[in-house]
């Protein structure tokens, strides 16, 4: 993959167009269903490869439009879920904030592949870079219920594991120029990443040589409190112990200091330096932003990002915060 020294990308997920779904927050309910459907997921991810080539980003993605979430679209892929009768749990150390999740109900394993033909409809229809995300073990493990491991986290992690890694390898064949793993759940567990998480997301790895990034968001933007108290050093210093090949972490939302990323030195790192949710924001904030990591990270390895996914926000923001990434990146680069 060939990317321009300080690029612009983005995290994954759009909006979906109103006239394919009712977006509530972080999931979508689509209005058609059949054949009428597909078209209308076809459609909609060339609208959304277009309008990332118009806003000028140098990695695109095919912003999530078949999916109703970034995790369940995975799991019904996989035997060992229960997607209908699901249960309520606390996600993420939210206290009291109850959610319905699937239940596991069984082995996990690979049924067939989840976004695999999402991919190729992607490349068939970009000759721009795409990169592809999926769910990370610790986070499907947080984001589920478990009526079959007997709460044993861990082998339920590295089942999961193996399903991803069956999928990223098939992801790569398919000519996928980059892969995505999403462990927001990393940021608020650092003690399940030393027991685990590492060890869950090497095995996600093997045999995988595309690049790869792992991201370390604290979620869409929404109506509970930021978890920016759960911090980076501890959590970058365990991961740079895996063959993870970059870091996807939010920089515009939190205020972190980027002397943090001095840690990854060699790794690329995704940096969040726009702010996914309604917030306005000015070329020259979002340029500050990312002089400063250009202190701590090679401009060779350096992306600029949003903090997270963009689905929550109008398609007219989204847009323009993605051309504003663009613009950004294209005068960063002009500066070097």
């Amino acid at each position: 993959m060939q990317l321009p020294s300080v690029a612009a990308t983005t995290v994954g997920s759009f909006p979906r167009p109103t006239w394919l779904a009712d977006t509530d927050r972080a999931r979508a309910d689509f209005r058609l269903v059949g054949e009428a459907l597909r078209e209308a997921q076809d459609d909609a991810t060339v609208v959304t490869l277009r309008e990332q080539e118009d806003a000028g980003l140098d990695l695109l993605t095919d912003g999530e439009q078949r999916r109703t979430g970034f995790i369940n679209h995975i799991l019904s892929a996989w035997d060992g879920f229960d997607l209908v009768d699901m249960k309520p749990k606390a996600i993420r150390r939210r206290v009291g904030v109850f959610i319905q999740v699937p239940r596991v109900v069984g082995k996990v394993s690979r049924r067939s592949s989840a976004v695999v033909e999402e991919l190729r409809f992607a490349k068939a229809h970009t000759s721009m870079p795409v990169k592809m995300d999926v769910p990370g073990p610790m986070t499907v493990v947080d984001t589920t219920f478990d009526d079959a491991y007997g709460n044993d986290e861990e082998a339920l992690a590295m089942d999961v594991a193996a399903a991803l890694n069956a999928e990223i390898l098939e992801l790569q064949e398919a000519g996928c120029d980059a892969v995505q793993i999403d462990e927001p759940a990393m940021t608020r567990h650092h003690e399940k990443v030393a027991e685990y998480g590492a060890r869950a997301l090497d095995r996600c790895l093997e045999g995988v040589t595309i690049p790869t990034f792992v991201h370390l968001c604290y979620g869409y933007p929404g109506v509970t409190a930021r978890q920016h108290m759960y911090e980076y050093p501890e959590l970058l210093e365990m991961l740079m112990e895996t063959s993870i090949g970059g870091f996807s972490v939010e920089f515009a939302r939190s205020g972190y200091d980027p002397s943090v990323l001095a840690a990854v030195k060699g790794r690329m790192v995704m940096y969040g330096c726009v702010d996914p949710s309604d917030a306005p924001e000015t070329r020259s904030v979002v340029a500050a932003r990312a002089r400063a990591a250009l202190q701590y990270v090679d401009p060779d390895r350096l992306l600029l990002a949003p903090d997270c996914g963009l689905m929550t926000i109008s398609r007219d923001l989204a847009r323009a915060k993605s051309r504003l990434l663009a613009d950004v990146a294209q005068d960063l680069r002009q500066s070097l």
